[in-house]
């Protein structure tokens, strides 16, 4: 469980280190619509990761107690956190930029990729570390 609880920080410190990287893009850019709906899309991708590992946790200490899952991993309300963020965007089309937005919907699934391959390289390079 100790192994899971690391990942979940290391992905949440990389999700806030982007948003900053994001933050800074919007305030020192002339290109700060794009970076509004970069940041819109990892607001929601952020809060969609937590909920995610909130459930994930949830079912894996459901099935490792009683032997059976309850409840779902959320997808219904990870899908309606996306389709707020793209009607807000469409909305409000002067502040946001659609496709940023999409894009900023997405950066957690690309996080939890770049999680998986340093700890794959950290791994290789130095194997008895498990």
């Amino acid at each position: 469980m100790q192994e899971y609880e690391n990942m979940v920080n290391r992905q949440r410190k990389w999700m806030l280190y982007l948003l900053a990287l994001l933050v800074l893009g919007a305030g020192f850019t002339p290109y700060t619509r794009i970076f509004y709906g970069l940041i819109l899309g990892t607001v929601i991708s952020f809060y969609n990761l937590w909920l995610l590992q909130q459930k994930t946790n949830t079912f894996g200490k459901s099935v490792a107690e009683q032997g059976t899952a309850r409840g779902g991993l959320g997808v219904i309300s990870r899908l309606a956190a996306a389709a707020i963020g793209i009607l807000l965007a469409l909305r409000f089309q002067e502040i946001f930029h659609i496709m940023a937005v999409a894009i900023g919907i997405l950066s957690s699934y690309l996080i939890i990729l770049f999680d998986i391959l340093i700890v794959i390289i950290q791994h290789k390079k130095n194997p008895n570390n498990s």
